[in-house]
């Protein structure tokens, strides 16, 4: 169907414009505080306007926790951090029922108190230093968006984000997240070491008295406006088509008839490809980075953009991949040189438009 004339199904110029300007003024007021890290934050707003979550890698040290707290605070929003630990339960995280007695008539009845989970955005500390069974509470809360106790569901606040940090380095006495749960997570983002100018400019605001602080430029109906902006913006039929081509690349096991066009690099090196969600994410993190460059539509280029963070924790490489030293992304940016774009160029009038 051409759906190319309903435009009150798209985000206007004027919807973009505005939210383009908040979300500037959101990463000038988290920038007061942090220094660099102009990617790492990009991307978890990406996850944010897309109403997903995100787990954020890096060493100790780099400012992850104040980042994510600084940008709570921007936005306006209830934070709370959980520290994960190996003795962590899951009541810990999402509440327990408590007795409560009633002074005047003595009568007993059980009162559920809410735990760190019931806020806007959460920051779960190393989430693979918990057991399994810590993660999957926090896991379930994330998909359902509620907490049952007792039988009665608990709904979390809207809106509702799960930031999880992992520390790539120390993994001894860690539980590392199966795949099937990593793949609830829409973006894997990694956060690196400062460049010696940022690291400088670090060291001076840290050390001195003057203590920084942000202002809250956002409202929760600012960003859910700017959540409805990114699922109005227009992507062409074969940009979506491409984005499935990179995706479904990944896969070495699927039907036969596909097998033989699955490139040299995914069947040397991959025991496990993307599935279906990455397929949903690509497409929507193309559109809020769209949205966040200032396009009026989503282009293969905004695709490529956003094909790490998305894929990067999708993929399993084999025993083969580990001893050549081959990583999950030498193999996306294979697929994004190699997978061919067919229809029209980018630039072209979009004569097929997909909300």
């Amino acid at each position: 169907m051409d759906t190319s004339r309903e435009t009150g199904m798209f985000a206007t110029t004027d919807d973009a414009t505005w939210a383009n300007e908040a979300i500037r003024r959101v990463r000038s007021e988290v920038h007061r505080v942090i220094v660099g890290q102009d990617r790492v934050l990009d991307e978890i707003l990406l996850a944010m306007l897309c109403g997903a979550h995100a787990v954020v890698e890096g060493v100790p040290g780099l400012a992850k926790t104040l980042l994510i707290a600084t940008l709570a605070r921007t936005l306006g929003m209830q934070f709370s951090r959980i520290q994960f630990t190996p003795d962590l339960m899951p009541s810990d995280i999402t509440g327990t029922e408590v007795i409560q007695e009633d002074r005047t008539t003595g009568n007993r009845s059980l009162r559920f108190v809410r735990g760190p989970i019931f806020a806007n955005l959460v920051l779960a500390d190393e989430i693979n230093r918990t057991p399994p069974k810590t993660q999957a509470a926090l896991l379930e809360a994330m998909q359902e968006r509620q907490v049952t106790v007792g039988g009665v569901a608990h709904h979390l606040p809207s809106p509702f984000f799960v930031l999880a940090t992992q520390n790539p380095i120390e993994q001894e006495g860690t539980y590392p997240l199966p795949e099937a749960q990593l793949d609830r997570f829409m973006l894997n983002i990694r956060i690196g070491y400062p460049t010696e100018a940022e690291e400088m400019e670090i060291v001076a605001r840290t050390t001195g008295e003057q203590v920084l602080q942000t202002e809250s430029v956002l409202s929760a109906e600012d960003l859910a406006r700017a959540q409805s902006v990114v699922r109005r913006m227009p992507i062409a039929e074969h940009v979506m088509r491409h984005a499935l081509r990179i995706v479904r690349a990944t896969r070495v096991k699927q039907e036969p008839a596909a097998t033989p066009q699955t490139p040299a690099i995914v069947r040397d090196y991959v025991a496990w490809g993307a599935g279906p969600r990455a397929s949903q994410f690509l497409v929507l993190a193309a559109k809020a980075k769209a949205l966040l460059s200032g396009d009026s539509h989503v282009e293969t280029r905004h695709l490529h953009a956003v094909s790490m963070p998305v894929l990067r924790h999708r993929i399993v490489t084999n025993f083969n991949a580990e001893a050549d030293g081959v990583t999950s992304e030498t193999i996306i940016q294979r697929l994004i040189d190699e997978v061919p774009v067919d229809a029209a160029a980018d630039g072209q009038p979009l004569d097929r438009l997909i909300r």
